[in-house]
């Protein structure tokens, strides 16, 4: 396990064998007898191969790795992916890898560290247990017998096309005055290794190229998150089929139905699924998901698989909960769908990322304007001096997609959010309508409805290309396909 003295004078990061005092019983567990030990010592065989990481992904990451190392050139960059983090007293979340780690790397274990050297990587690692001591049946977190079994480091290297090494040298590793820059945050324990430069510029400067290298997508990446995209769609469907279930538990069922098809085709669920039925529509991030589905009330629906390569999708559909758009909902739902076909079309090679929002925006506020709910013109509103139209539309209208569902958040403003579209970028489109329950600049039948629609945007040479065009956006076909999947 980690030695968590790890700050020693010598600065060693030591995987250690457990000593007597890690190795000691929990509260609830019964005491273990000398001979109990001495049995669990002998008598075993070699334990089958533990199934490592997809091997499809080592060529694409190591072009990656020396794409970095050409932005550093004669330094050390040291890239951890992170180690297990407690839920509640001897209990840890399920591990997910640092996603610049995984782009790196193509690892998905915990308390692992990549140090990349110019050309040079090594792969610091947390191998099996070995059956010499006690800690493959006695050590809760690592343990063979209570977590499963950890990958050799020669079966990691074989699978990852990386020289890999046990964690245990790591702290030498990194000894000596070569200049060292640490991708911070995300494992305290390599934070402590090594000092920040610059009072964390060099770090803040890794941190911005690494996101800014992973903005443009390769072949493999694309099919990754195609694959997530098209798992997504059968969640969707999976809810659609149960949606009599819905209605009778609610946004519970939904999430749960859609967690369900997570697992099964993917890692998990990339984010917290939002089911926002009635007036939870208008919480932005609604994640409590325990609602009633009401007849009458739209649903909407945020949700995104998790593919087993840590690539997620992230789409959104509003649904009628009866199967049906009434006439004002109808009417909403058009203009929605309307923004959201004009942001699409905008996401185009060489057009400014904000063109997307700006596109989208233009249509609401007209929208808004044509509803009587806009203080003033549409014109007036979408001056830049005013966006008073953000009232009912307060988010932005797209993001970056890739291993995390906000991908390259530390990408600089320069190379995003003021930077230009280029082929190989995927994006989220997702304007958003919303009028508060307790808005009493609209008319009453608009208060607590909430509207989001959102696709995943590939931009081609060719235009953009929509990977989740599969699940239904006009109303009429919605209302086709919702009925369809029930029967």
């Amino acid at each position: 396990m980690i030695d968590r003295r790890a700050g020693s004078a010598d600065g060693a990061y030591r995987c250690r064998v457990p000593d007597d005092d890690d190795l000691a019983t929990s509260s609830h567990d019964m005491p273990v007898t000398p001979d109990l030990a001495a049995l669990m010592r002998r008598g075993w065989a070699e334990p089958a191969p533990a199934a490592p990481p997809s091997a499809d992904v080592a060529p694409w990451a190591a072009k990656r790795r020396a794409r970095l190392a050409e932005a550093f050139p004669g330094e050390r960059l040291v890239l951890p992916a992170g180690p297990l983090v407690v839920r509640a007293n001897d209990t840890d979340y399920r591990f997910r890898a640092d996603s610049a780690h995984v782009w790196l790397s193509g690892n998905t274990s915990s308390d692992a560290v990549l140090v990349l050297d110019d050309v040079a990587a090594v792969l610091f690692m947390r191998p099996g247990c070995s059956r010499d001591g006690d800690a493959f049946w006695r050590d809760r977190r690592y343990g063979d017998v209570w977590a499963g079994r950890r990958p050799s480091l020669q079966e990691s290297a074989a699978a990852l096309g990386l020289e890999c090494r046990h964690l245990d040298a790591l702290g030498s590793a990194l000894r000596g005055n070569r200049p060292t820059r640490v991708l911070r945050g995300s494992d305290p324990v390599v934070d402590r290794l090594v000092d920040e430069r610059d009072d964390g510029q060099a770090e803040r400067e890794l941190a911005a190229v690494l996101a800014e290298l992973r903005l443009v997508k390769d072949p493999w990446e694309i099919e990754q998150l195609q694959a997530a995209v098209d798992a997504t769609v059968r969640g969707f469907e999976d809810c659609v089929r149960e949606w009599d279930r819905a209605m009778e538990h609610g946004e519970r069922w939904i999430e749960g139905t859609f967690w369900r098809r997570a697992r099964v085709e993917g890692n998990d669920v990339g984010y917290s699924s939002v089911v926002a039925a009635g007036v939870h529509a208008t919480t932005l991030h609604w994640t409590d998901d325990d609602g009633p589905v009401v007849p009458g009330e739209l649903v909407l629906l945020d949700m995104g698989v998790e593919a087993r390569t840590l690539y997620t999708a992230d789409v959104s559909r509003t649904l009628p909960a009866s199967g049906e758009f009434s006439a004002v909902q109808r009417e909403l739902y058009r203009l929605e769908l309307a923004a959201q076909e004009a942001a699409i079309a905008a996401a185009r090679p060489g057009a400014a990322y904000r063109d997307i929002h700006r596109a989208a925006m233009a249509v609401l506020a007209r929208g808004l304007d044509d509803l009587g709910v806009l203080p003033c013109s549409a014109d007036e509103a979408l001056d830049e001096s005013s966006t008073v139209y953000r009232r009912w539309t307060l988010h932005g209208s797209g993001h970056m997609l890739g291993l995390d569902v906000h991908d390259c958040a530390a990408a600089r403003a320069e190379h995003y959010l003021e930077g230009k579209l280029e082929p190989g970028h995927v994006l989220t489109v997702e304007p958003g309508l919303y009028f508060q329950a307790e808005d009493l600049l609209v008319p009453p039948e608009l208060r607590g409805v909430g509207i989001r629609l959102e696709d995943d945007v590939l931009v081609t040479d060719e235009g953009p290309r929509n990977l989740s065009a599969a699940l239904p956006r006009e109303p009429d076909a919605v209302e086709s396909w919702m009925a369809a999947l029930r029967v």
